[in-house]
């Protein structure tokens, strides 16, 4: 966005976000307020509210969610922030579209990552606004609600503000019954892990300080869907939390992201909060793996050796090959779901765990070895064995079998 200084008659880019102001009073989206060149008079205020959007092909949404934006927050100097996981639907280019006419608007396009809390902390950490909303593209979040919003941080009644559906005056609208049961049980297990009683920490509506989310923002894992109860379940110490109710609309365009993937990355969530300070959720994932693969090695096993009466040393080997494959393919799509291969990453992915797996095979036997040498009681050296060479495997291939991309995004007005 540029500013006309009319002292040089040249523009100028201003020190942060900002929107303008015209003498005729708070002007955005109208004939004539932005004209480079041609705006005498026009001031420099800082954004109060910055309104962050993650979005996935949500293009239909993009236009109608700016207007429904602009009658909720008038005489509120605010502006919208859309961080677009790179949609094949053209969503950013919509986004820079709208900008290129009104300077509330802005875009940040990520590039090789996708997930929404992710999305959503880079969009706060994004802006220079004392207060930010976080609301979906869909258009089933309730806009008229922002004000009252923002009213409670402004008088430091709260942190957080949430939009809740659970909530006397709330409601879910026409969210399909097992959805909502989803959702219901979803936030009875998220209140395992929050500092304050919230009756919809599954909001994906709400608003906070810039403060405090700065506060928590090096305690928040960015996994999953759910970013409200990792920002709840961050604090150090007790968040206040206010609540307001809005009735959830039905989504108009575009497609739902809900499924069983984004149930898994909620209970990987719960399970960060709860005990992910002291040993890494991966690595415990990593290790439940591990351990479908002994079924699967002994199924193999049993199978070729005891009923096909193949050669024992054939039918191990063989058993280790398919237990070894089973775990690459349960890791990529669980423990390593947001990091997940696929094409020929996932074949040089699958060579390079053969290969680490193979020397953990090797670094257990042999550590196993030197404590039953050394008078460790047989199972006590077989179980210390076992853990070296999971703790070998999983640090490997956290490496480099799924590297996580380089960060990239692509900035926009």
């Amino acid at each position: 966005m540029r500013e006309f200084t009319p002292a040089t008659g040249r523009d100028r880019l201003p020190a942060g976000p900002s929107f303008l102001v015209c003498p005729g009073g708070l002007g955005y989206n109208r004939p004539g307020v932005y004209r480079p060149g041609h705006a005498p008079g026009v001031q420099h205020v800082p954004i109060d509210l910055t309104v962050v959007v993650p979005t996935y092909n949500e293009r239909e949404n993009v236009a109608p969610l700016v207007g429904l934006l602009d009658k909720a927050l008038e005489g509120v100097a605010w502006e919208v922030l859309f961080v677009d996981d790179d949609s094949p639907d053209g969503t950013a280019d919509a986004v820079r579209e709208l900008a290129s006419r009104d300077v509330r608007v802005r875009c940040l396009q990520r590039i090789g990552r996708r997930g929404l809390s992710s999305a959503c902390i880079e969009g706060i950490m994004a802006s220079a606004a004392p207060y930010v909303a976080v609301m979906d593209a869909d258009l089933q979040h309730d806009e008229s609600v922002l004000p009252g919003m923002l009213e409670k941080l402004r008088t430091d009644a709260a942190d957080v503000v949430v939009g809740s559906r659970y909530m006397g005056g709330g409601s879910t609208g026409e969210l399909a019954s097992g959805r909502v049961w989803i959702s219901r049980v979803a936030s009875a297990l998220g209140q395992l892990v929050l500092k304050a009683r919230v009756s919809d920490p599954m909001s994906g509506f709400f608003m906070l300080q810039r403060v405090y989310f700065d506060r928590v923002a090096h305690d928040l894992s960015g996994k999953g869907f759910k970013i409200l109860l990792d920002l709840l379940a961050s604090g150090r110490r007790d968040v206040r939390v206010a609540e307001l109710p809005y009735h959830m609309r039905a989504r108009q365009h575009g497609d739902s992201k809900l499924d069983t993937m984004v149930v898994w990355e909620y209970l990987v969530l719960i399970a960060d909060k709860l005990f992910g300070r002291y040993v890494p959720v991966r690595f415990v994932l990593f290790v439940g793996v591990g351990m479908t693969g002994v079924a699967v090695h002994l199924l193999v096993l049993g199978l070729l050796h005891r009923l096909l009466a193949v050669d024992f040393l054939v039918a191990q080997a063989s058993a280790t090959l398919f237990a070894m494959t089973s775990n690459y393919f349960l890791n990529n799509v669980f423990t390593y779901h947001d990091q997940r291969l696929y094409g020929a990453a996932l074949v040089r992915g699958l060579a390079t765990f053969y290969l680490a797996c193979s020397i953990g095979a090797v670094i257990s036997v042999e550590f196993a070895t030197f404590l039953f040498e050394r008078s460790f009681p047989w199972f006590m050296a077989g179980f210390f064995g076992a853990i070296a060479g999971a703790v070998w495997n999983y640090a490997v291939t956290a490496t480099f079998t799924w590297r996580a991309t380089r960060p990239k995004s692509v900035a926009g007005k």
